[in-house]
């Protein structure tokens, strides 16, 4: 199965002091193990960038430029990057009108539209709720992992 892994996880797995690392760095190893595709897309990159280099007070992790590259390289090394399609805006298009999207929430119909363009089956995350609408996918808590 191939599943894309969400920006929380990334962010996660970057963030050794996070509650939720252990359960991330877990759900990851033994999803290797199990020989699943763990693949990103450019937008997980782009947002882990603007948390990554956010400042700690705003809800960032507060790394300076040069770290957030080490970081990024790092995490286009351990997972498969899929890089954009013209496709994944025609899904993103009907998925919005299709599950009437609004707000925010059209990054995350993004997700699941660049999922359907690359037969991606599962979703990676921590937002689960955020992600049940899509139908087209299967969402997985890393916490449910074992």
């Amino acid at each position: 199965m191939k599943y894309l892994v969400d920006t929380n996880i990334l962010l996660r797995l970057v963030q050794k002091n996070s509650p939720m690392h252990l359960d991330t760095q877990r759900a990851i190893l033994t999803l290797k193990k199990q020989g699943e595709f763990l693949c990103i897309i450019p937008q997980n990159i782009i947002e882990f960038w603007a948390v990554a280099t956010r400042h700690l007070d705003k809800n960032g992790l507060g790394l300076s430029i040069t770290q957030a590259e080490e970081e990024s390289e790092k995490l286009k090394k351990i997972f498969i990057l899929q890089l954009d399609t013209p496709q994944i805006f025609t899904e993103w298009e009907s998925l919005v009108i299709k599950y009437q999207v609004m707000g925010k929430q059209v990054h995350d119909a993004r997700l699941a539209a660049a999922m359907v363009a690359h037969n991606i089956t599962h979703l990676l995350t921590f937002n689960v709720e955020d992600f049940k609408r899509f139908s087209d996918i299967v969402v997985v808590d890393p916490r449910s992992i074992v």
